[in-house]
């Protein structure tokens, strides 16, 4: 970011530099091959020359190279905050990878269960044989999905701690995956620093038409020279000038241009406003849906799913149940809790995406947020 800052200030210096005079030396009437003394007839002119801006160019050059500078700041300060917005999703990728080892572990443990009461039964000779080999096999595969989703949380971890070059075996805290309250937050409004990079647009486009008008102004060239005869060894002031006409190039079709482009930077800065209200709106809707949902499912869904196997499996222990009916009630449940988990990573990311948007994180990095 200082880089930048220091390059669009070392821009500004050199917009307001002056153009270098031209030192000159001409030599005329140099005789041919044969054609005498070259020393007498020779003539040396020595100029100086030196280039007048005129129309404004200078401060023209330096307005436009400021709003360049100011094009590249801005275009930084969204890049920080898209970068706060990453790891924010991260974050919740981490907290949604927990939350599905912990479900892994749960289906592990009732795979475990259901094969000791299975066997149980299998040995008093109460179910057939495959009853255990398929009880058996239910928990070979609980015990690979737990060791996938393991492997899924550890790399979750690790993603989100490359962020600060961080180790990845610190915890995360489950309550904060838990946390809706944020769909009772009214949200702010569209973050001014995403039009800051179409405001700045609209100044370069502004400041482009000023150097566009400036240089419809024709520059003056003055020279001032000393001419030496060597014949007479006498010596002549020559004093010489120049301005082109502005009879074709008038450079009205660079002006026009650079008007235009501003008139569109200005009317994508209204479209882009109200996109992102549009969008705000959105997400602050659908914050407010998945944070009921989830509550509902915690409250409403998963007493009941609990309850269900408890029932299932005290049936199946006294004889009451199938082996496919426990099996359908855990997944009933497994379900559950799998929807609940997904309900609540897509708040949190729906949540990152709406702090992007208002620029809730912004005075974490010292943005400034007018345009």
């Amino acid at each position: 970011m200082e880089a930048r800052s220091r390059a669009g200030y070392a821009a500004v210096r050199q917009a307001d530099v002056r153009p270098n005079p031209t030192l000159g030396l001409m030599v005329e009437n140099l005789p041919t091959l044969g054609g005498g003394n070259i020393i007498d007839r020779t003539e040396t002119t020595l100029s100086y020359e030196q280039r007048f801006e005129r129309g404004g160019d200078r401060p023209a050059r330096v307005a436009l190279a400021r709003g360049e500078a100011a094009l590249v700041q801005a275009e930084a300060a969204i890049r920080r905050l898209d970068r706060l917005e990453q790891v924010q999703r991260a974050w919740a990728d981490a907290l949604g990878a927990q939350a599905d080892l912990e479900i892994a572990r749960e289906r592990l443990a009732l795979a475990e269960r259901f094969q000791t009461d299975v066997q149980r039964r299998v040995d008093m000779a109460r179910d057939p044989l495959f009853a255990g080999a398929r009880a058996e096999a239910e928990l070979a595969q609980a015990q690979i999905d737990f060791d996938q989703a393991e492997t899924q949380a550890r790399l979750a971890r690790a993603t989100l701690g490359r962020f600060w070059i961080g180790a990845s075996d610190f915890s995360l805290d489950p309550a904060d995956f838990e946390d809706t309250s944020a769909a009772r937050e009214v949200a702010g409004e569209a973050n001014e620093i995403d039009l800051a990079v179409l405001a700045a647009q609209r100044d370069i486009a502004q400041a482009r038409v000023r150097v566009e008008q400036a240089r419809a102004t024709p520059d003056a060239t003055v020279s001032v020279g000393v001419r030496h005869f060597w014949e007479g060894q006498d010596l002549g002031l020559v004093v010489g000038g120049s301005i082109p006409l502005g009879r074709y190039d008038r450079n009205e079709g660079a002006i026009e241009r650079a008007r235009f482009e501003g008139v569109a930077a200005q009317a994508d800065m209204a479209a882009l406003r109200q996109e992102r209200e549009r969008e705000i709106a959105r997400l602050q809707v659908q914050l407010m849906a998945q944070a009921s949902q989830a509550r509902r499912i915690a409250e409403e869904a998963l007493p009941q799913a609990e309850r269900a196997v408890d029932l299932v499996r005290d049936g199946f222990n006294r004889g009451g149940f199938t082996y496919n009916d426990v099996i359908a009630a855990q997944t009933a449940l497994l379900a559950t809790r799998e929807r609940r988990v997904a309900v609540l990573k897509q708040f949190h990311m729906d949540r990152a995406r709406l702090d992007r948007l208002t620029g809730a994180h912004a005075d974490l990095l010292g943005l400034e947020t007018r345009p």
